[in-house]
């Protein structure tokens, strides 16, 4: 009985490596903290739904090694995007950059709001002049 809860204890302790996504320390605390930040920005180009922090697959270690490997070499945040974003494309970036590209991308919300926002107001006035055109109508039915 003795054995069997020490080989369990065992196989716990060598299984928690084997599901653990990112082991990656870097010696200066700053630079840890930038390194997380860099690996929540990227996308996982095999995942598409996950950053390369949270990706468990191999493509993501190797993202994140090569990550790890250009801020101990002493690259900026923006140059380590930079150079992800010309090897992979702009996709991998979450936040993508305004360019000519990708201006649609930043412009479709507000013009969708405001294109909702005309068909709005053109229903209202359209029902009010009917209303108003109707003689049946008498603005009870308003009340209730």
């Amino acid at each position: 009985m003795r054995r069997h809860a020490v080989l369990l204890a065992l196989a716990g302790m060598c299984a928690g490596p084997a599901f653990a996504i990112d082991t990656t320390q870097l010696p200066n605390p700053a630079l840890q903290a930038r390194y997380e930040a860099l690996t929540h920005e990227l996308r996982c180009m095999q995942c598409q739904n996950q950053s390369i922090a949270d990706s468990p697959v191999s493509l993501a270690a190797d993202l994140r090694r090569e990550v790890a490997e250009q801020l101990a070499a002493g690259r900026s945040d923006d140059d380590v995007r930079e150079y992800m974003a010309a090897r992979y494309g702009d996709f991998i970036l979450f936040r993508p950059r305004m360019s000519a590209r990708t201006a649609w991308l930043w412009s479709l919300p507000g013009l969708l709001l405001i294109g909702g926002a005309i068909v709005a107001w053109r229903i209202v006035r359209q029902r009010a002049a009917l209303a108003a055109n109707d003689p049946d109508f008498n603005g009870d039915e308003l009340d209730r």
